[in-house]
This record gives C-alpha cells, sequence and structure tokens, in this order.
C-alpha cells in the first residue's frame, strides 16, 4: 500500500525502518546491508530526508550515522501510516481481509 504514495523503493524501505524503529542509529553500509540495496543509492535518500528534516545525521569517527528527528512536523502521522500499512500488508498475506 505504501508503495502507491512512496514511490521510490528505496525510500520506501528507508522511511519503513526509521518510521518502525525511532531508536535505530546506522551509516550507509549498515542500512544497505539490512535493506539490500546499493550504498549508492541509499546515500542519495539519506540525504533527501535529511534535507526535509525526517532524519538526522551525526559524525561517528570517519562514518556519518544517521538516525530518525522524532520531532519532525509529521513523524508521529508518517509512523502510524507505515505501521498501519504494515498491519493490513500482513492481514492480507494471513487471510485475514
Amino acid at each position: 500500500m505504501l508503495d502507491t504514495f512512496i514511490t521510490s523503493r528505496v525510500r520506501r524501505k528507508i522511511i519503513v525502518i526509521y518510521a518502525k524503529y525511532p531508536d535505530f542509529k546506522t551509516h550507509v553500509r549498515g542500512l544497505a546491508k539490512l535493506i539490500k540495496e546499493d550504498a549508492g543509492n541509499i546515500q542519495r535518500e539519506l540525504k533527501k530526508l535529511e534535507k526535509v528534516g525526517f532524519l538526522i545525521s551525526e559524525k561517528q569517527a570517519n562514518t556519518k550515522v544517521y538516525y530518525t528527528n522524532k520531532q519532525f512536523a509529521i513523524f508521529k502521522e508518517l509512523q502510524g501510516i507505515v505501521l498501519k500499512s504494515q498491519r493490513l500488508a500482513n492481514q492480507k498475506r494471513s487471510g485475514q481481509l
């Protein structure tokens, strides 16, 4: 369902991870390994999401680590949409809908 509204597959995966797990912190390569996407594409999307305020980054040694900006204006709403979308997808898969 989320794919209708967020058309970039990589951006959608990133938003789902950070909305579902708001305390999650990782660097580009760690996220690439987790969601099985190209690090270059992930880095481009992370920069976009940071620019709009959904993510925050900080330097740790030689690595840039990204985490959720829980103060983002629509964070709670976006988190609710992600969680509801995943519940509906799970219900659909299990035949409850």
